[in-house]
């Protein structure tokens, strides 16, 4: 699946700003949608590390109010968290109607890293395909919007960025010892991967397989399609501000 994806997509500047701020002013207006029909949103992001979900999470809340949504980073658990199943801290991360949770990393940790790392044994991660589409299946009878993305970059541009964050000081922290040692288990984690995206993509709550070589064409296309999923599923089309500007000339 990942391998039919074209990583050689990208934007030039000058397009990537405009339709950045076109997909930013239809989702800010479909976020007031959210609060005033009472929906919960969950906004999952998966990806390799250096994919720039950081990135696409920034332009998606830089223009929502901020009374209206929360981002959940997501690591390794601790405390309580430890002790319980673990779908327990998603479980109370849940958004409130008519709110946003953005999840950087979520539960398909059982199925990606603590599968590939050993820290689920084989049953279960096995058993958590399952759990986790009966998870979501929960969240939409609740009348929650579900939006799942995978960020998909080369080896070679991951390479490059991680380069680039050693060279960068205010990028460097970004990178740690994990992150080396992850690329050296890349088929593993791409196996991995493979079969979650076959096993967890419903029809209620399919992945969107983003091209993210390129941050340009990978931030538009996330907002591109979490407006169309949006306005689908609040049945509300926000106005287009490329067409009202091209009216008005």
């Amino acid at each position: 699946m990942l391998e039919t994806l074209d990583l050689n997509r990208k934007l030039d500047r000058e397009e990537y700003i405009r339709q950045l701020a076109r997909r930013q002013i239809q989702l800010r207006e479909l976020g007031f949608q959210v609060y005033q029909q009472k929906r919960p949103v969950v906004l999952v992001f998966e990806g390799w590390d250096a994919a720039g979900k950081g990135g696409v999470i920034k332009r998606i809340t830089e223009k929502l109010d901020p009374r209206g949504f929360v981002v959940y980073p997501i690591s390794a658990p601790h405390g309580e968290d430890k002790t319980r199943h673990y779908l327990y801290r998603f479980w109370r991360r849940l958004p409130e109607r008519g709110t946003i949770a953005i999840f950087d990393r979520s539960w398909y940790g059982r199925v990606l890293v603590e599968r590939v790392e050993g820290f689920a044994a084989e049953k279960e991660w096995k058993r958590a395909f399952k759990e986790i589409n009966a998870f979501e299946r929960q969240l939409q009878d609740f009348e929650t919007i579900v939006v799942k993305f995978w960020l998909h970059i080369s080896r070679e541009e991951q390479l490059r960025r991680f380069e680039e964050r050693q060279q960068i000081g205010y990028k460097a922290w970004k990178l740690t010892d994990e992150d080396w040692r992850n690329r050296e288990k890349w088929g593993a984690y791409e196996d991995a991967a493979e079969e979650m995206l076959v096993k967890t993509s419903t029809t209620l709550a399919p992945w969107t397989l983003v091209e993210a070589n390129d941050k340009y064409w990978a931030r538009v296309k996330v907002l591109s399609r979490l407006v169309e999923v949006l306005a689908k599923e609040l049945n509300h089309r926000p106005a287009d501000p490329l067409k009202k500007a091209k009216n008005k000339s």
